[in-house]
């Protein structure tokens, strides 16, 4: 009403508002989707500052939560920067417990009776070392037979640990179970990858 009494014209830029409103509207909206999607994972507690978590292509420890960005190291070093609108889902393996999971390839004359009786023995012995005893939560077990494959057999051993230490639990196993085999003259397969094979995780960057 007073730029009306004054002189100015108000059409041009009622018309110029009308299509500026909703260009920044449209601009906006992934800007306040970062924001609503930070406050939900603020209040469900989805990960924290110190949490190793798995975003998608981003996977590492996260530095820095806020309401539009999330900031995570990945193994490499590199800092992403994540709005936290495109976080469509999230592993977090700092929570409660983790598991460790490592998988003992042996061939087929083996006897599975026996590499059970090795696997359940190591396990018994990395339970009982001071060490290692307060990051393991339950005792190790040997789930059995995972793979038949043209380069032998695949046993599967687990243990639940504490957050964050199931990547050192697991390397410690499998050197054990390693030696163990050794000793009891039971084969791995000589051309067999999974012994060596793990995910990114597992390749050393969590201590232990």
């Amino acid at each position: 009403m007073v730029l009306d009494q004054v002189g100015i014209a108000l059409g041009p830029l009622l018309a110029g508002a009308g299509v500026v409103g909703p260009a920044i509207g449209f601009g906006a909206q992934s800007l306040v989707a970062d924001y609503l999607s930070g406050l939900l994972v603020m209040i469900e507690d989805q990960y924290g500052v110190g949490d190793f978590v798995d975003l998608g292509e981003a996977v590492g420890e996260v530095e820095q939560v806020g309401l539009r960005l999330t900031h995570v190291r990945d193994l490499n070093g590199g800092l992403w920067h994540i709005p936290n609108g495109e976080i469509l889902r999230v592993r977090n393996d700092s929570q409660e417990w983790a598991r460790a999971v490592p998988d003992v390839p042996v061939t087929y004359d083996a006897d599975l009776h026996r590499v059970y009786r090795v696997l359940e023995e190591t396990g018994r012995t990395l339970s009982e070392d001071p060490g290692y005893a307060d990051l393991l939560l339950e005792e190790v077990s040997v789930w059995g037979v995972q793979v038949l494959d043209a380069d032998g057999v695949t046993v599967r051993v687990a243990v639940r640990t504490v957050p964050l230490q199931q990547w050192g639990v697991t390397r410690e196993l499998r050197r054990r179970v390693k030696e163990a085999l050794d000793e009891a003259a039971i084969a791995i397969p000589y051309t067999r990858a999974v012994w060596m094979r793990g995910d990114a995780q597992d390749a050393g960057f969590a201590p232990g």
